[in-house]
Order: C-alpha cells, then sequence, then structure tokens
C-alpha cells in the first residue's frame, strides 16, 4: 500500500496510537487527522516507550491543549450542549474556545423534580463506599421516575413528552453500574441506559447522570487519577442536551492533592460544582467575571 494514495484519513485520531499513524502514513502524501485529544485515550496494556502509546492528534499538540490555528482548524461549534453545559466545557477544558449554537438555547426540561437547562449537582452523603454506592443509585433512580412525568425540548423541535431513551447514566465504575442497574430493575426501567463513561462515548442524551460512587479520597479504589480524571469527567458531561447532572459525595470536594496536576483534576470537579445550580449559573458567573478556580 506504499505511495497508493492521495490522502489518508484518520478517524478518532484522538483514540489511535502514534505508532499506528506511522505504521499506515506510508500509504498516502498527505494524512487527515480527526479527533479530539481531550476525549478518553484508547486502551492500552503496556507501557510503551518514545510517546508510541499516545494518540497521534496529542503526540502533535504537544504541551496545547486545543490545536493552534495555524497547525489546524479547531470545530468550534458545538450542536449538542445547552449553552451553559457547553460554556463550563469551554471555559474548563478547551481554552474558551467552544460555543454552543444558536438553537441550543431552545433545550430545556420541564418536569416535577429536575427542570431547566444546564448543570447540576446532588450531594450524596455516604461512607466507607469504593466502587458502589446504594444510596447514589437510588438517588438516580427517583430523580428518573420524576422526569418520566414531564417533557423536554430539544431545539426547534415541538416539546415531548420524556421517555427512558432520554436519559444516560454514567459512572466511573462497573461495580456502580451494575448497582444501578438493579435498582433500575427492580422499578421497572430496565431500558435506561447505564454504563461507565468508555461505553458512551460519542453518544448523547437530554438528561445525563454522573454517579461517582466513592465516598471520599480515603476510599478510593485506584489511584486519585482514576476518578477525578479531566477526559473522563469531559466525555461523561459533555453527552448532556439539557441537563447534567452530577451525583457525588460533598467529600470527594475536599481530596488531598500531591501534585499540581492533581490539584487541577480536584480543582475541575469543584468548579463543577461551583458553576452548578447550587454553586450559581455558569454564564452569570463569566458575565460577572468570576472565573477564579475554587481551589
Amino acid at each position: 500500500m506504499q505511495g497508493k494514495f492521495d490522502v489518508l484519513v484518520i478517524d478518532e485520531a484522538g483514540q489511535t496510537a502514534l505508532a499506528d499513524a506511522v505504521a499506515v502514513c506510508g500509504a498516502a502524501r498527505n494524512m487527515l487527522l480527526l479527533g479530539d485529544p481531550l476525549q478518553l485515550q484508547q486502551v492500552s496494556q503496556g507501557i510503551h516507550p518514545l510517546c508510541t502509546g499516545d494518540s497521534v492528534v496529542s503526540y502533535l499538540l504537544g504541551e496545547e491543549t486545543t490545536i493552534p490555528p495555524e497547525r489546524g482548524i479547531f470545530l468550534e461549534v458545538s450542536y449538542r450542549m445547552h449553552p451553559e453545559i457547553c460554556a463550563f466545557i469551554s471555559e474548563n477544558v478547551y481554552d474558551g474556545r467552544l460555543r454552543a449554537a444558536p438553537q441550543t438555547k431552545k433545550n430545556v426540561i420541564d418536569a416535577p423534580g429536575l427542570s431547566g437547562a444546564g448543570l447540576r449537582f446532588l450531594p450524596i452523603i455516604h461512607e466507607g463506599n469504593s466502587r458502589e454506592s446504594a444510596e447514589e443509585a437510588q438517588r438516580i433512580v427517583d430523580e428518573i421516575k420524576l422526569l418520566l412525568r414531564g417533557s423536554v425540548t430539544i431545539g426547534d423541535a415541538q416539546p415531548r413528552a420524556m421517555s427512558t431513551e432520554d436519559v444516560l447514566v454514567v459512572s466511573p465504575y462497573n461495580a456502580q453500574r451494575a448497582c444501578i442497574q438493579r435498582c433500575l430493575h427492580d422499578q421497572g426501567l430496565d431500558t435506561v441506559r447505564v454504563g461507565t463513561v468508555d461505553k458512551f462515548q460519542g453518544q448523547e442524551a437530554p438528561v445525563v447522570f454522573y454517579s461517582m460512587a466513592t465516598s471520599s479520597d480515603a476510599d478510593l479504589p485506584r489511584d486519585l487519577a482514576f476518578l477525578y480524571e479531566q477526559n473522563r469527567f469531559n466525555v461523561a458531561i459533555s453527552r448532556a442536551q439539557v441537563l447534567c447532572v452530577l451525583v457525588a459525595s460533598p467529600r470527594l470536594l475536599l481530596a488531598r492533592c500531591e501534585s499540581p496536576e492533581e490539584m487541577a483534576m480536584v480543582n475541575l470537579l469543584c468548579r463543577y460544582v461551583e458553576c452548578s445550580r447550587t454553586g450559581g449559573s455558569m454564564l452569570q458567573a463569566n458575565s460577572a467575571g468570576n472565573s477564579e478556580p475554587a481551589v
């Protein structure tokens, strides 16, 4: 296949390892890389030297978060997220370069429980939970039952009744996924989609619940970087078209950090809470010039 083509296009280049890109690049004179380096990386089973296990996009960007104008094109419009969700993602993940399409302002939920649009935080007190929280699972099921009594509007479409297909429930842990599925099954809500962050990358729904499950940093089953990783958090909450609902123990906001990198990860969670309905509107915070970190 050497030199057989003019252009080689690699889709999902944010999940394509540098080694794989190098292996195929000889097939064409030009390569077009499409992908987001701030989504989840590909699953890796070992240690790869010389950055060969990194995604080809991450390797090319180096220390940059988003691609500089002289090196490529940044697709700056989100046609999915309500402006309040998009504003949070843009400020904290994409260098402030992402904006919501005008029609997303009309995205709204009208329900007896959670309603409106934007970021929400449901603090759940629990003790000693590592990978699984029955308390969070039960609260999510209760909120879904209320949502199903309401309606949803997406863009220019007419309002319609909420259904189980309009909800995604995401967790970092398979144990919490199974716990939530059991609770949903007991209430006859088996058709609600539940999974880990990896499963739902690329998908969307009007309402997304993100259940963190762990009670505190002392209960973490892995290192801090797994639960608080920026890319994992970004993928989880950016699935939402109307409402993003973080369900977590408030003690996760008090995690002890041992490096600047860990401080940045915990700060992202704190900033979410600060910008959520319990902490004020993201758009209001921006207009007031209040963009200082929470930690």
